[in-house]
């Protein structure tokens, strides 16, 4: 990875990525197409996430497929720019949109889990490590029926996947993505231990939620 502590006349421009990229990290799509499209705010639903998971939860199938596309291109997109800037440039810029993404600023820094982010970033930064995710995520998904579970088992192999594909620096990188997305999902694992994650397409309660 760059080093952060070298001459400010020489790094200013990787911080200046790393912020410009976290204010776009941090738009909360999910948030933003469900007002707009009349459903309120989509925090006081289901697990309160601004993420498609629970943009699902509101029964538009469009709105959640939107968010999570949107979500993706908000750190693919500035990765992929950030590519014509020299090697360094994409690794602020990814570290910068994922955070966005997790701790957005418009949002007093409650924000969402990162997996649309992170694969975004991913895909941009290191693409047959990307590949790899979205094959794990889709392979894990369809044989647990778990969503939170297929995308901890996609984060989970990222750093190997790096370290088999990509120069060892992307390594670095992919663990320090792969350890903040797994974090997100502190509450999500704690539900796995104890068998109560909803399932992909599982039962409705009440409120609206799925059950295992």
């Amino acid at each position: 990875m760059p080093d952060p502590l070298g001459s400010f006349e020489f790094t200013w421009p990787f911080y200046a990525g790393f912020l410009i990229a976290y204010l776009i990290g941090s738009i909360p799509f999910g948030l933003v197409l469900t007002k707009l499209a009349g459903m309120g705010d989509i925090r006081a639903i289901g697990s309160g996430n601004i993420g498609a998971t629970n943009v699902l939860r509101t029964g538009s199938k469009k709105l959640a497929a939107a968010t999570l596309l949107l979500d993706a291109l908000k750190g693919a997109l500035p990765v992929a720019y950030a590519w014509q800037l020299g090697p360094d440039m994409p690794i602020y810029v990814a570290i910068g949109a994922l955070l966005g993404h997790c701790f957005p600023v418009y949002l007093r820094f409650k924000g969402g889990k990162g997996v649309a982010t992170a694969l975004g970033v991913s895909l941009a930064l290191m693409p047959l490590v990307g590949l790899a995710m979205c094959a794990t995520w889709l392979v894990s998904a369809f044989v647990f029926r778990i969503s939170s579970l297929a995308a901890l088992l996609a984060f989970l192999f990222a750093p190997l996947y790096a370290y088999l594909l990509e120069v060892p620096q992307l390594f670095e990188v992919s663990f320090v993505i792969s350890g903040l997305v797994i974090l997100r999902h502190h509450e999500n694992i704690r539900r796995l231990l104890r068998g109560e994650e909803p399932r992909i397409g599982g039962a409705k309660k009440p409120n609206g939620e799925t059950v295992p």
